[in-house]
């Protein structure tokens, strides 16, 4: 079975690759007996990843499998997948001590301190590098650490040593006019800032590697917002050429939504969940693991919005919902996957008017302890009120959401002043229309539409805000018979995003009411092109069909797109998540006998690695946990602790120490921990883990690596959720 390193979550403290005194210690206790950097990043060998295209970059070594893993380092790291780039680049380094242009790769791989910490090592190693390796390494070593004899010596030395890093880049390229990871990587140092000369270096690239997975990819980050069109060729080569990479079968995406290729842009995002779940199975990781997967799912979901699929968008969110929560990498911070689908459930049921859904208190899980939850919470139910005509409800909830305000003030960002200011205004404007104040709740609507309009300009990646609002405006000069109006509004929004479902109807009704039967048919086409496999009886398309306009689809896209219902992706992967079977688990009592998780069917396990009784942090931790043992067992609940003592020690130490809350296990070859991801192929030493096996003997949450898991509150909270779930799917 493959690596199962994803499931380490490490602190990112002040690093050092040089052993501390207390290295053996530390050891002993599951710590890297290197230094603190070796304990952050992956714990087991690399193999051979398909589908993520070539990009060699030969570098000083005699042996060919230290090149294998560094072109494959390589090509990772031009698709972002730092995680197993860094594998990759630690098992070369294994195998070829010292060698600085694997401390670069290194480097590369990671951020912050450790990544400092690695270029030093590669610059104190450079004497053995070529010259070409060395100027490699400087370009990074400029750009990494900062030079206090510079000016400013602070932050402006950063960037500073971005220019520097773009000099030594640029003297690759004339020394060296065959080298195109050069041109690559200086083409990525200008990426978004000097788009037509990053463009003109990728051309260079691409004429010498027509797929170069690293030219492809910038291309697309490069265009993205602007002049999108652009990077149309290479978002459709790059999923082509690197499908084993969600995050390659992700981006373009992103150029296919902004030119409104909604089907195109569905299939990339949904081939890309589905890799990015094949590749989480494959490795028993869990998706708070995936650096990318929660933003690629909530994605999905609003671009199936846009092709009147609103089931399917809530399933989605439900996903991340659904999936397990971690304490430092699914928490309650806004970009959480748990986050992302509690504003995609919003965003979709707001934007199908699914009122009664959205004010049952079951349908969202909003948390009482975060302030952007109480007042998006509070924004849904006015929201639904006002849409279900009971104004005076609708009125409290504006109160109890203007309440709120100073609260609001404390969150940054778009996701919480900025977004609570918008909403506020809106909410306003809709109430003033509703009491007949018409000319006052229209100039408020307008105002927070041109808000809402220049945030998602900003940022639409999906946009922030639940609703256009340039479309909400239209809508009520359509129920004011204003039709000119209405199509200034809907142009707006349709401006903003292109082939909007929401746009496209208001614009067929407006024309309608305005007796441009020509142009109301021409939006109609478009519509249904768009809409042609939307769900049954969606309220937004049922009124433009009400106009009486009739139309054959007619698309009006930058290129050819495929149809994304009828296009199979079940190659990439499944499309739901889903807690994975344990791998085969056989250890020993302590009187010898078997034991295996069957033999706890309908159970669930809480499954602890530890390094035995000489770990006094192993120790802290069991006896921290199996003092909950009552409330583990209210939940139906087990705790086996695992370690590579013998049985016979085992049994001495239950008679030294009483009944225990758990069972002492053997696991005398660490054969278990290695299945189970607990051993470090790097050192080959043991991990600490705790891992949370469900009844039906799925492991659902884990944690691994050189510190213990004793958050016991956490570990109650997912076990609790896990019985909710597992319940849900035995009906």
């Amino acid at each position: 079975m493959r690596s199962r390193s994803s499931l380490v979550v490490f602190s990112f403290a002040v690093l050092s690759l040089t052993a501390a005194p207390n290295a053996v210690e530390e050891y002993k206790q599951g710590h890297s007996h290197i230094g603190p950097a070796w304990d952050a990043g992956p714990r087991q060998k690399p193999w051979a990843i398909d589908g993520i295209a070539r990009a060699d970059f030969p570098i000083s070594t005699t042996n060919p499998e230290v090149q294998k893993w560094v072109n494959q380092g390589n090509a990772l790291l031009h698709s972002f997948w730092y995680w197993e780039a860094e594998r990759a680049f630690r098992w070369a380094l294994k195998l070829e001590p010292g060698n600085p242009m694997l401390y670069w790769g290194l480097a590369r791989s990671t951020n912050g301190d450790r990544a400092r910490d690695f270029i030093r090592e590669a610059v104190r190693n450079k004497p053995k590098a070529t010259e070409r390796e060395r100027l490699y390494i400087d370009a990074l070593a400029a750009q990494l650490l900062p030079n206090p004899l510079k000016a400013g010596a602070g932050d402006d030395s950063y960037e500073q040593g971005d220019g520097d890093s773009k000099k030594f880049l640029e003297t690759l390229c004339v020394k060296y006019p065959d080298d195109m990871e050069a041109r690559a990587l200086l083409a990525l140092a200008n990426m978004g800032g000097d788009r037509y000369g990053a463009e003109l270096m990728i051309r260079e690239v691409l004429a010498r590697q027509p797929d170069h997975p690293g030219a492809h990819h910038y291309r697309i980050h490069n265009w993205d917002y602007h002049e999108p069109e652009t990077a149309l060729l290479s978002s459709r080569r790059y999923g082509e050429i690197a499908p084993g990479i969600g995050h390659a079968l992700h981006m373009p995406g992103h150029i296919f939504s902004i030119v409104g290729m909604w089907n195109e842009a569905a299939i990339s995002m949904d081939a890309a969940t589905r890799s990015e779940k094949k590749y989480m199975r494959d490795t028993l990781t869990f998706p708070f693991n995936n650096w990318n997967y929660g933003h690629n799912r909530y994605y999905l979901s609003y671009i199936q919005e846009q092709l009147g699929m609103p089931e399917a968008s809530i399933f989605g969110a439900r996903q991340l919902v659904d999936a397990p929560k971690d304490p430092e990498s699914n928490n309650d911070g806004p970009v959480s996957s748990f986050s992302y689908g509690i504003s995609g459930l919003l965003r979709t049921h707001i934007r199908f008017e699914k009122w009664d859904d959205l004010l049952n208190p079951k349908t969202i899980p909003w948390r009482d302890d975060v302030t952007r939850d109480k007042f998006t919470k509070i924004y849904g139910e006015a929201r639904a009120w006002f849409g279900k005509g009971d104004i005076a409800k609708a009125e409290k909830s504006v109160t109890a959401f203007n309440a709120l305000r100073k609260d609001a003030e404390k969150e940054k960002g778009m996701r919480g002043q900025a977004q609570y200011d918008i909403m506020a205004l809106e909410l306003k404007a809709r109430l003033a229309l509703t009491k007949g104040e018409v000319l006052q709740g229209l100039s408020w609507l307008a105002d927070a539409a041109q808000k809402e309009f220049d945030m998602q300009r900003r940022y639409a990646d999906p946009p922030v805000y639940p609703e256009a609002l340039y479309n909400a405006l239209g809508e009520e000069y359509l129920k004011l018979k204003s039709p000119g109006l209405a199509i200034t509004a809907f142009n707006k929004a349709l401006d903003l995003t292109k082939n909007d479902l929401f746009a496209l109807s208001g614009l067929v009704r407006a024309h309608a009411a305005a007796g441009e039967k020509d142009k109301a048919k021409q939006y109609m086409g478009q519509l249904l092109y768009v809409t042609k496999d939307a769900e049954p009886k969606l309220a937004i398309l049922e009124r433009a069909r009400a106009s009486g306009i009739e139309a054959e689809p007619r698309p009006v896209v930058p290129g050819e797109e495929r149809n994304y219902v009828r296009t199979s992706l079940e190659k990439f992967g499944p499309q739901k998540w889903e807690p994975y079977a344990a791998p085969d688990f056989e250890v020993l009592d302590k009187d010898g006998k078997k034991v295996k998780l069957a033999d706890y069917k309908g159970k669930n396990v809480i499954l602890v690695f530890y390094l035995g009784e000489e770990c006094a942090h192993c120790m802290t931790q069991l006896r921290t946990i199996g003092k909950k043992k009552e409330d583990w067992e209210r939940l139906d609940t087990v705790l086996l602790a695992v370690s590579s003592a013998l049985p016979k020690k085992n049994a001495d130490s239950t008679k030294a120490m009483g009944e225990l809350p758990f069972r002492l296990l053997s696991d005398k070859d660490h054969s278990n921990a290695r299945r189970f991801g607990s051993w470090d192929d790097f050192e080959e030493m043991e991990l600490h883990s705790t891992l949370l096996i469900d009844k039906m003997g799925r492991i659902y949450w884990g944690r691994i690596g050189g510190d213990p898991f004793s958050d016991t509150a956490f570990i109650q909270k997912q076990l609790e959720r896990m019985n909710e779930l597992t319940l849900a799917a035995s009906r």
